[in-house]
């Protein structure tokens, strides 16, 4: 995909043309309200069935998720809304009650983060900041420039470079660069005031873009809005009698710095990651190396001292032979209490205090710190081993980012070991070590029937591994040893002695619990840091949580995603792959915003778990709000939040059963009842591929375990990221925009027209702002050239539609309509956009040059300017309200149109016409340009000078030659419908029989054939007869050919007529085939 630099725009007096239209015909919206939808009252629909209401009164619901309201919206929201406002536009078109709300989440940590930041700088700086000094440039720049790839240059480095040349050290400077006045940026340092700052900024951007959204749906979630607080309030309490919420000790992601789980949500980066839990081995120290011993003697308080490792495959301990450590990496020993102490990483350490690992929760004592390299040659015991003691050898493989930074040595089943123990054994003096320290050889552990007893050694023989350098080599090698091993290995040796790898790996692992030899570490799968720049661990801790994962709401989850629609193989695979991994999601948290959990009120419910089922909350929010986004005021039903008790919520949303003392009247339940079960299910929510692992499945299980299978959503759309000038956007280099600078830079429509453009698939997008502002000129000309056809009207032909080209172009705008609207039906709108305004243009382009001599058809134009307007109106509604509008006189908007429909089935055979003609005037084009560069360069003999007086014959021929048709023939019988394949054997078994084989055109045409099979379709393709008349069609096309070619005269020939005249080339009137007419130029 290419890429280019954000573009500045030199005039811009046809997009101030077009924002000038934009921003009337928002107006004009606006006050009539048009996108303000309603249900058919209770009267309209009494004694209907469902299925009946829906038949008479059809609605679609379309929604996305909420965007979280900390900042404007990006040019990424505005990709993934559009694929809902697209939709929206479109299914109004067919006559449909369209809704399509737009709330705002506030609820986690994020804006209680920054609000907590902007509290630290003014005491810092002052309440507008004033104190702050910037780094002095000289003092920035006094080192020298590093260079391009000089070791100690790595991503962390470059990450902080990176994040200090943009200036953006603090939170108040980030809200500057958002458009915040300095002035008025302390007044964040109250979290509130970010709940009523930003969503009436969206509200704005969205208008700009000519949104279809109701308004009155909108709201804000946590406890700043009673009413959906208490919609939270009864979603939980539902789920907690169900059982799907429960109260446990568990692994999670936490932030020790903010004291609480740290979710996705809550994360500035590693999102998705989970923990990933390991046996942690204890290897008790017998004898330290001397370098050791002389830094660790008396700095322990007596403790017993252990190595420990955190090991995938304890069943493997069996065969240790040595224990690993990296040279280059620094140690802690680690009290964990008065008995023991633990050596590893701090990062390992800092993991083990929020586990129950040491004695108090939260500290790590460290004792002392040693470097890896002093560890060799100390002598330990080796649990479970064969060998009971071992040594400590170096590896240049270890990672103090992963595990404890320690590694047990078992070179029978892990390549890695295996390698690097050769390695040590061939330059034990370049690696300074006592040879004895790796004499003990590999012990047979486990057998598979792939590598035997010797599972490691077997595979670095084959994959041809030569050291521990071979990085590659050894990940796969690894890959394929864990899995022969896990699935086919029996133990060969200990207590489980027979039993199958994946029965005794847990048994393994609780015996050496059991025994004191080792104990559970859980750390992060990669990095995560909270959006309080903590660096995050795993914690083993009594939380709330929801039971994902659990078989029985598993498999109705699992029922849901098959019965829904995904649109694409790969969103239904990400769903089922998230549904095989999620398991127990920590659903409650104590610092952010939110809603109180309602029995356990020093909790609060974290932001994934708030946002599951919101969407038929908006059935309802106008009647409980009345537009207002906090529920500040009743709307109007006159209800207030306190009323909303979890029995009328259940009485709305599950048919439950009308409470005794209800604190409402009943009618007013059965109208918010009557919302919901009209507009419920969503037929659709549009989402962003990466909240497939989180909030989408999870609205998937809270679907399925709250509501009925005949509310459970339709379908779910997922999209790639937006990239901008085909690069990822980022701050950072200055290339990314929001939805309001868009349309500031390119109007609403030329806006929408590039992000419909950017494509539809899961794949990443591109919006191009190339694309945006030729729209610009795209859409200012084809408005001026539809006034100008309505102005000339009167002087356009009229009467009867006599001309053939006349009916091309009528099918042809029949045709684009029924193309475009399977299009829009299917969600593509790049196909859309591509034959509802691209291909139509080029429709138009054609007819208007072809009738040059006689004129087009008022009717048509007309026809075609309505056409033009209707097909786009999903996409570009401004400009197809001007058109419709002023252009068209039409009393009622655009937005209450329908989408055209042909007044009968489309001619085919005109169609076909069409393409003929233009394919053969094509060819006859480029044959004159290739005789052209011919004659530049003097190459080859010319049959005609093209620079001078010319008359031309086209040559029609009405069968295939004999040859051809054999030919066809033998591919047919060859062909395997079956197989959708021609058997390359037989069909030449079948030319040598035919004798063809021998001739030279044979073959190749037989190659071209089937290459027709290949793009065409084998129907069509041994479908050879045209169902119109060659000679008739180009007749037609013959006067705009003269003007087109500049021809004296042109003339159509059939191949039987022109093969009896003299001067005529018997080679060009043979090469002729039906549908690929030849043709011949000669001077006069």
């Amino acid at each position: 995909m290419a890429t280019s630099a954000p573009i500045e725009l030199a005039q811009t007096g046809k997009r101030d043309f077009l924002k000038a239209l934009e921003e009337k015909y928002q107006e004009r919206w606006s006050q009539e309200r048009l996108f303000e939808v309603n249900p058919p009252t209770l009267e309209e629909t009494a004694g209907l069935t469902p299925a009946e209401i829906q038949h008479k009164f059809p609605k679609w619901f379309g929604n996305f998720p909420y965007p979280y309201m900390n900042g404007s919206l990006h040019l990424g929201h505005a990709f993934t809304i559009s694929k809902i406002e697209f939709a929206a536009g479109y299914q109004r078109m067919l006559g449909k009650r369209v809704l399509f709300p737009h709330g705002f989440h506030v609820t986690g940590m994020p804006i209680k983060a920054c609000a907590d930041k902007l509290i630290r700088e003014i005491e810092m700086f002052g309440p507008d900041f004033e104190g702050y000094q910037p780094e002095a440039e000289a003092e920035a720049s006094s080192g020298p420039v590093p260079v391009q790839g000089a070791p100690g240059v790595g991503k962390a480095t470059k990450g902080k470079v990176a994040a200090k040349a943009t200036g953006l050290t603090y939170q108040f400077q980030i809200m500057e660069s958002i458009g915040v006045p300095r002035s008025e940026i302390k007044k964040f340092a109250e979290p509130q005031y970010w709940l009523t700052y930003f969503p009436p900024i969206a509200m704005r951007d969205n208008n700009r873009m000519g949104s279809r959204i109701d308004w009155r749906r909108s709201f804000i979630t946590t406890d700043a809005n009673p009413y959906y607080d208490s919609f939270v309030r009864w979603q939980v309490n539902k789920l907690y009698k169900m059982g799907k919420i429960k109260f446990g000790e568990r692994y999670t992601i936490y932030s020790p710095k903010d004291g609480q789980p740290c979710m996705d949500h809550d994360r500035a980066d590693g999102e998705g990651i989970g923990p990933q839990e390991y046996t942690a081995v204890k290897m008790e120290v017998v004898d330290w190396s001397p370098t050791a011993a002389s830094e660790i003697e008396g700095k322990v308080g007596g403790r017993k001292v252990y190595l420990v490792a955190a090991t995938l495959r304890p069943e493997t301990m069996y065969g240790q032979t040595n224990c690993f450590v990296g040279t280059a990496i620094k140690y802690g020993v680690f009290a964990a209490n008065d008995k023991e102490a633990y050596l590893c990483t701090s990062r390992a350490a800092r993991n083990m205090a929020f586990q129950g690992v040491f004695s108090e929760r939260g500290k790590v004592e460290q004792l002392l710190e040693i470097d890896g390299s002093k560890l060799v040659g100390t002598k330990i015991k080796a649990p479970f081993g064969i060998n009971p003691e071992v040594y400590v050898l170096p590896m240049e493989n270890v990672l103090a980012t992963k595990g404890t930074g320690v590694v047990t040595s078992v070179p029978s089943d892990s390549p890695d070991d295996y390698a690097t123990l050769v390695d040590l054994r061939k330059k034990a003096e370049f690696y300074k070590i006592d040879p004895k320290w790796a004499s003990i050889d590999p012990v047979p552990v486990i057998t598979t029937p792939a590598y035997g007893d010797m599972t490691a050694p077997a595979l670095v023989k084959q994959l041809k591994i030569n050291s521990q350098k071979d990085i590659k080599q050894l990940a796969e090698a690894k890959e394929l040893a864990y899995k022969e091993g896990f699935y086919n290995g029996k133990m060969l040796v200990g207590e489980f002695k027979g039993e199958s790898v994946q029965d005794a790996k847990v048994k393994v692992r609780s015996a050496m619990i059991e025994a004191g030899l080792a104990f559970a570490y859980a750390e992060p799968e990669g990095l995560v840091i909270s959006r309080s720049a903590d660096e995050c661990v795993v914690a083993l801790m009594d939380q709330w949580y929801l039971d994902y994962g659990e078989a029985s709401w598993k498999a109705q989850a699992e029922k849901l995603v098959a019965k829904m629609n995904t649109y694409n193989g790969e969103t239904r695979n990400a769903f089922e792959g998230t549904l095989n991994w999620l398991n127990q999601w920590a659903c409650a948290r104590t610092y952010g915003l939110g809603t109180k959990m309602p029995w356990d009120t020093q909790f609060l419910v974290e932001s994934l778990s708030d946002s599951t089922i919101y969407m038929c909350y908006y059935s309802v929010a106008y009647l409980l709000q009345g537009g207002v986004i906090d529920g500040s005021k009743p709307g109007p039903l006159g209800i207030t939040p306190d009323q909303m008790t979890d029995e009328v919520w259940e009485y709305i949303f599950c048919k439950g059963a009308w409470p005794a003392s209800a604190p409402i009247p009943r009618e007013k339940a059965d109208r918010m009842r009557h919302e919901f079960e009209y507009f419920y299910p969503f037929d659709i929510r549009s989402s962003g591929k990466d909240l497939i692992q989180n909030h989408l499945t999870f609205a998937v299980y809270n679907h399925a375990a709250i509501f009925e299978e005949e509310k459970w959503p339709l379908s779910m759309r997922a999209n790639g990221h937006l990239m901008l000038n085909g690069q990822k956007m980022s701050k950072s280099k200055g290339n990314t925009l929001t939805m309001r600078e868009a349309t500031e830079k390119f109007g609403a429509d030329a806006t929408r027209l590039a992000l419909a453009d950017a494509g539809d698939g899961i794949e990443d997008a591109n919006f191009d702002e190339k694309t945006a502002n030729a729209n610009i000129l795209r859409l200012h000309t084809l408005i001026s050239w539809c006034e100008e056809m309505a102005k000339d009207e009167p002087n356009m032909r009229q009467g009867p539609r006599s001309s053939y080209h006349d009916r091309i172009f009528e099918e042809e705008i029949n045709d684009l309509i029924n193309i475009t609207k399977s299009h829009y039906d299917g969600y593509f709108y790049k196909d859309a956009l591509k034959y509802g305004f691209y291909e139509l243009q080029s429709a138009r382009d054609w007819y208007r040059e072809v009738t040059g001599d006689i004129g087009m058809h008022a009717d048509l134009v007309k026809d075609w300017i309505r056409t033009a307007a209707l097909l786009v109106t999903p996409i570009a509604p401004h400009f197809a309200e001007h058109i419709w509008s002023v252009v068209l006189k039409e009393p009622q908007s655009v937005q209450l149109a329908r989408f055209p429909v042909p007044p009968r089935p489309v001619d085919r055979t005109i169609i076909d016409s069409g393409a003929y003609l233009r394919g053969t005037i094509k060819s006859m084009r480029d044959g004159e340009l290739n005789l052209l560069k011919k004659m530049g360069k003097n190459k080859g003999k010319m049959t005609y000078d093209p620079k001078k007086p010319r008359s031309a014959r086209i040559y029609v021929a009405h069968a295939f030659p004999a040859w051809q048709d054999q030919c066809v023939q033998a591919v047919k019988e060859a062909y395997s419908v079956e197989h959708n394949k021609v058997d390359d054997v037989k069909a030449r078994e079948i030319l040598t029989s035919q004798g063809l084989i021998k001739d030279k055109r044979a073959m190749p045409f037989v190659q071209t054939f089937k290459k027709r099979i290949a793009e065409f379709g084998a129907q069509t393709a041994f479908q050879r007869t045209l169902p119109f008349s060659e000679a008739d069609v180009l007749k037609e096309i013959l006067p705009y050919l003269k003007k087109t070619l500049n021809l004296v005269d042109a003339e159509v020939w059939t191949v039987e007529d022109a093969l009896t005249k003299e001067g005529f080339s018997k080679m060009i009137v043979e090469s002729s085939e039906p549908g690929s007419p030849a043709f011949e130029f000669w001077n006069v």
